[in-house]
């Protein structure tokens, strides 16, 4: 229940820097192209690139802050470090096509998808 807890609370957290970080450099920037969440992404991974890495060498006795600050914030803050971390961890193991097929079929898919969806939804309402 605490992570569960912890988890929750980091993601209302990150939920709420993810809508004003990018809102603040949108609104320096403009709109012509999405920085805000370009940056978003950036930054989150990151920070879960240094995240990882402490809880890997120093910190892996404290898994609700794990919880908190990688699943919760930054997997609220955006879901692109988890992503990139996937990524990663597949490269770092050796199983490059599934490390290729899982960055570009996420990409890929992930926007058919989103273009799939919102054809139904302007179809249906």
């Amino acid at each position: 229940m605490q992570m569960i807890l912890a988890i929750g609370f980091g993601g209302a957290l990150g939920a709420i820097a993810r809508h004003y970080f990018a809102g603040v450099i949108t609104k320096a920037v403009g709109t012509s192209f999405p920085y805000g969440t370009m940056a978003v992404n950036i930054l989150g991974s990151l920070i879960m690139g240094v995240l990882v890495a402490a809880f890997a060498a120093r910190l892996n006795g404290m898994p609700e802050l794990r919880g908190f600050l990688t699943v919760g914030i930054l997997g609220s803050f955006t879901t692109f470090s988890t992503y990139s971390l996937e990524t990663v961890l597949l490269i770092e193991r050796g199983d490059w096509q599934a490390a290729i097929m899982y960055a570009f079929g996420s990409l890929f898919v992930g926007v058919l998808a989103l273009m799939f969806g919102l054809w139904l939804g302007r179809l249906f309402v």
